[in-house]
């Protein structure tokens, strides 16, 4: 088998009907558009959203909400993960960086340290925001909240 000879398999790909090619085609005349009207010419395009005349969806729903478009989106990581990390591998220090290396976060993620489970082990945390209970919980054990 080579480039030149490959070719798909039999009964998989097959001719496109050729409408409006005649009466000897089975679809020439009006080529399956019915008679007369809008959606037989060439050009017609329904409207996006379109619902025949009903009122759309789009319009019978209310705005709603507000986006802000300068919030910070910070990647939450709980101390439960800090404290499992620290023990699977034996580190006195999480940065983002080691974080990255776990797979917990990717590249671009600003990285917020969350108070939610315990931690036992000492370690000097480095990352972007804290919340108060994970300040907390991290100095309870003679451990560093280092905000980036």
């Amino acid at each position: 088998m080579e480039l030149h000879n490959l070719k798909p398999a039999k009964g998989s790909v097959r001719n496109e009907k050729r409408k409006g090619r005649g009466q000897g085609s089975g679809s020439g005349g009006t080529a399956t558009r019915g008679h007369k009207g809008a959606k037989s010419r060439s050009g017609y395009s329904k409207k996006i959203g379109f619902e025949g005349g009903q009122m759309p969806l789009q319009r019978r729903l209310p705005k709603y909400g507000f986006k802000n478009k300068f919030r910070t989106e910070y990647k939450a990581i709980n101390i439960d993960v800090l404290q499992t990390l620290a023990e699977k591998h034996n580190i006195e220090s999480v940065d983002v960086q080691t974080l990255i290396d776990r797979g917990y976060v990717s590249k671009n993620d600003l990285v917020k340290i969350l108070g939610n489970g315990t931690l036992k082990a000492k370690l000097e945390v480095k990352a972007h925001a804290f919340s108060k209970k994970a300040i907390e919980a991290i100095e309870a054990v003679q451990g560093t909240a280092v905000k980036l």
